[in-house]
């Protein structure tokens, strides 16, 4: 065990009745980056979990530094040097950059009360380490969504761990900031940490990790050095099956207009301006561009969630007087938000509720009570025509894996009959198959005559789906490409174009 930092044996979780972990071994070399890649639902973040002391192992054995431990928390784990950046944000809204930072840990005075002045230099040291510019100041809330990763990142380092997992790290970074995190991971491994890194995104692997290891079904199929495999193998040992195509063949036929957005500015000046465009039935629209371009802001406020200075929305030649979001599903406009876990799913809610939320008037009784018997019907033969992965409709959503919350969140919108569907990085935090199985839903949806609007920072993704592309800089449309026109190099001379 010398050269391991880490072995688990013979590792065992089973969730009411299903067996999410059998029989599962593992090892880690100190001072390497190894790569858990499977489907989800393939148990990676469950034996992650086992480790970090969020939950309890059935069976097995875990040995930290040759010795035999067992984490029974996660102060445990993080006593022992053990950190782990979650695949879900989980940070405090409300509370600023260093009260998130050292939440559960404050520097105390010398009369044991918080010193504030001393985490804020702390915080401030920590983020100029890494390069990151943010005020330990301002409150979590105030970032975008790629600040909070960051932070989340800066949490994990400044504990001084011996191994860093990194649950699906870069999932909500540009190229830019996931170059940074590389530089950062390189540092670390540098100084001997050791770090277990989960992610979907296969080019990653092949530019940072060292060893990987495959999981299938709760089981490991095997542990390979990253230069005996390629994109193929390593797709073929996820799924279990040889993946050809990465996108599936969008055949619709491309019909009228169903959406004019005229002149879009939004209430704040930082925000879209002047945005025109139109959407046809039988079509993805991809909306591309970098971080803070507004791609966000602008289909949330088409859907109503976000307040319009100026500008018309028009909905099959019919303007939407208010724009609000019960007016836009009465419109037949659906919104799968980008943030999962914050405004998409109802975590604690079983799958049948998250599922019904928005088309609950449309099932009640004579006596105005709801038809529970009908909503559970409904909303589970529509999740089975989306093949959701789930023990049963009433499991909590939380316990699914992030492909079937997906799944679980298109069902819903599906159960609204709407004609447009905006969908806000679709597959962000979602293997290969489970992304196939997403993209194939969305060529059926167009193939019926549906219309898409599909926000993406991925651009094979862009280029693989979309009829049309258009592409914002810092609020502004800077392009508009037809199918044979986007290429990555022309997404970006847009994307960049007042950078």
């Amino acid at each position: 065990m010398a050269s391991n930092i880490l072995e688990m044996h013979g590792v065992t979780k089973q969730f009411a009745g299903v067996t999410a972990l059998d029989d599962v071994s593992f090892s880690l070399r100190r001072g390497t980056v190894h790569a858990l890649m499977g489907e989800n639902g393939a148990g990676k973040s469950t034996l992650m979990k086992c480790l970090f002391g969020i939950y309890k192992m059935d069976t097995g054995k875990i040995f930290f530094n040759g010795s035999e431990c067992r984490f029974n928390s996660t102060a445990d784990a993080m006593a022992m040097g053990v950190s782990m950046i979650h695949q879900e944000l989980s940070n405090v809204p409300q509370r600023s950059v260093a009260q998130n930072l050292w939440l559960g840990r404050e520097p105390v005075n010398a009369i044991g009360l918080i010193d504030h002045k001393k985490m804020y230099r702390d915080t401030k040291i920590l983020l100029e380490g890494l390069n990151y510019e943010f005020d330990p100041d301002v409150k979590m809330a105030s970032l975008s969504i790629s600040q909070q990763q960051g932070c989340e990142i800066a949490r994990a380092v400044s504990y001084n761990a011996s191994i860093v997992v990194m649950d699906e790290p870069t999932s909500s970074l540009t190229e830019n900031e996931v170059s940074h995190l590389f530089d950062i991971i390189r540092n670390l491994k540098s100084k001997g940490v050791a770090i277990i890194y989960i992610t979907h995104k296969l080019e990653e692997i092949f530019k940072i990790a060292d060893d990987v290891t495959v999981m299938r079904d709760g089981k490991v199929i095997g542990t390979y050095a990253v230069q005996d495999l390629n994109s193929d193998k390593l797709i073929s040992l996820m799924v279990g099956r040889d993946l050809t195509h990465r996108y599936p063949q969008v055949e619709s036929t491309i019909g009228g207009v169903c959406l004019e957005v005229k002149n879009l500015s939004a209430v704040n000046p930082r925000s879209f301006r002047n945005i025109s465009f139109e959407l046809h039935k039988g079509e993805i629209l991809g909306i591309g561009g970098l971080v803070g371009a507004q791609r966000t802001e602008l289909v949330e406020a088409i859907f109503g969630i976000r307040a319009i200075g100026s500008g018309d929305i028009l909905v099959n030649g019919k303007a939407l007087k208010k724009v609000r979001p019960r007016n836009a599903i009465e419109a037949g406009i659906g919104l799968v938000t980008e943030d999962r876990r914050n405004s998409g799913i109802f975590p604690l809610l079983n799958i049948t509720l998250n599922t019904a939320i928005p088309s609950l008037g449309n099932y009640k009784t004579k006596i105005g009570l709801l038809d529970y018997k009908t909503i559970a019907r409904v909303t589970a033969d529509q999740n089975k025509q989306l093949k959701t992965k789930t023990p049963s409709m009433g499991t909590l959503i939380q316990n699914l894996s992030g492909g079937n919350q997906q799944k679980v969140i298109l069902s819903r919108w599906l159960m609204t009959l709407p004609d447009i569907l905006i969908m806000d990085e679709p597959t962000r935090g979602i293997d290969v198959g489970a992304k196939y199985e997403i993209y194939t839903i969305m060529a059926d949806l167009v193939k019926q005559g549906k219309a898409i609007i599909m926000v993406s920072s991925e651009m094979p993704e862009l280029i693989g789906m979309s009829h049309r592309l258009l592409v914002l800089c810092s609020g502004q449309l800077t392009g508009t490409l037809e199918k044979e026109e986007i290429t990555q190099e022309a997404i970006m001379r847009c994307a960049t174009k007042f950078a």
